[in-house]
């Protein structure tokens, strides 16, 4: 049955049973895992955030219902719809490096939810950690991490 005949939710839930059923499958091999993190069973990217928001407010902002754009399989919300028009123009310069996975994680090789209410801008670069504790590590050597986290996240796709 090729991969898109089984429902995500459903592909998410065995990667993650895998190890614990003793299948040794790995991500890549097993059920190749979105780009763009989204919470399970939603495809809201930035957990409904507006990532412009990130880069031109400097804060987190709630995007709506009313103002979206698909794009990398997940659904992107905006707080305006201006804000909308600069994403679709412009994703990979406004879009959470690491499709929105925990920076950190990705810097040890691994991926992780990221959270937007954990972020940096650095260089124009949107990053996400999946939580305080992660995000204050982070911290500690943004160059180091997102130097590590550049060199792995190929390999994590």
């Amino acid at each position: 049955m090729p991969d898109r005949a089984i429902p995500l939710a459903t592909r998410r839930a065995l990667l993650l049973a895998a190890p614990i059923l003793g299948l040794g499958l790995s991500p890549r091999r097993a059920l190749a895992a979105p780009e763009i993190y989204t919470a399970t069973l939603s495809s809201l990217a930035a957990d409904g955030h507006d990532v412009v928001a990130f880069h031109t407010d400097g804060k987190p902002t709630l995007g709506s219902a009313r103002f979206t754009h698909a794009w990398k399989d997940a659904t992107w919300r905006f707080a305006s719809a201006s804000a909308r028009d600069a994403f679709a123009a412009a994703p990979d310069r406004y879009a959470p490096s690491y499709g929105g996975h925990c920076s950190w994680a990705a810097s040890q090789g691994y991926r992780a939810s990221g959270d937007p209410r954990h972020w940096r801008i650095v260089d124009g670069r949107l990053f996400f950690n999946y939580d305080a504790r992660v995000h204050r590590t982070w911290l500690t050597d943004i160059p180091g991490f997102i130097a590590a986290a550049d060199r792995n996240w190929p390999k994590l796709l």
